[in-house]
């Protein structure tokens, strides 16, 4: 079945902004944290954004199945079965939620093939929304503006800029970075590391720690959308629902595919 991907990635950017504003609803007020099997943080707001999107993308398109983190009654032999599907992060980056730094994002991706294909992270705190097609562009988008176009920056700077997670310090970095020589470290939550890179406003995300494939689909949509590249260490792209487990490997975010990051880098860090 042919899809209209644009037309998808608008009605997903309304769709993310609703479960945005039931996020904020709860974020406003005291709310309480429960801790999942894995000791992750579970409040609330992860509840009713998961319930706000898969609501809405069972309207949208019924013949897509949805996978979600706060999904619970699907089977493995079932999502395997998938070759299209949605895979949303109702909350990703619920310490920060919690920290209340605002560094928090909705995340909706449509998986085809094992690849994401489309992308949007939306941003509730400030209303903003970083969406796009692979292959068609991406573009960001605030509350009352008109969507711009954005892509990842090229050529890179001679002091590039490094993006990091906020809540998943890793000693492991500083190694991996050593033969870059002179560059800015920023830290963040959740995929806004991601859209740094995506808008041009970054140059590298090195992951070299566990994250789970809803994590990091829209995001890396974005991303791939806009110019850049997300791979494996090995240097391939990450791949989407083909074992039992959704965990992704360590993983690097490229602005500028053709910077020979992968030979700057001290990847031998098993």
């Amino acid at each position: 079945m042919a899809l209209d991907l644009n037309a998808l990635a608008h009605d997903c950017v309304a769709i993310a902004r609703r479960a945005g504003s039931a996020i904020l609803t709860i974020y406003e007020q005291d709310f309480e944290v429960i801790s999942k099997a894995d000791d992750s943080p579970l409040t609330q707001a992860d509840l009713a954004s998961h319930r706000v999107i898969v609501k809405a993308l069972g309207e949208l398109t019924p013949e897509i199945p949805v996978l979600s983190e706060e999904s619970g009654h699907i089977s493995d032999e079932e999502r395997l079965s998938w070759s299209r599907y949605w895979l949303i992060d109702p909350l990703d980056g619920t310490k920060e939620f919690v920290n209340r730094n605002g560094e928090f994002t909705v995340n909706i991706a449509l998986i085809d093939q094992h690849r994401p294909i489309l992308g949007v992270v939306h941003v509730p705190v400030v209303d903003e929304t970083y969406a796009g097609v692979v292959g068609h562009g991406a573009w960001r988008q605030q509350a009352t503006g008109v969507a711009q176009d954005i892509q990842t920056r090229r050529p890179v700077p001679p002091v590039p800029v490094i993006v990091g997670s906020r809540s998943h310090a890793n000693p492991k970095l500083e190694q991996c970075l050593a033969g870059l020589g002179d560059h800015e470290m920023i830290s963040m939550g959740s995929s806004l590391k991601f859209c740094r890179v995506a808008e041009g406003k970054a140059d590298l995300y090195p992951r070299l720690g566990p994250t789970s494939e809803w994590d990091t689909a829209a995001a890396q949509a974005v991303v791939e959308a806009a110019g850049g590249q997300v791979l494996g260490l090995e240097g391939k792209a990450l791949p989407y629902n083909q074992k039992v487990d959704i965990l992704n490997p360590w993983f690097v975010v490229l602005g500028d595919p053709d910077a020979a990051w992968m030979d700057r880098l001290d990847l031998d860090l098993a």
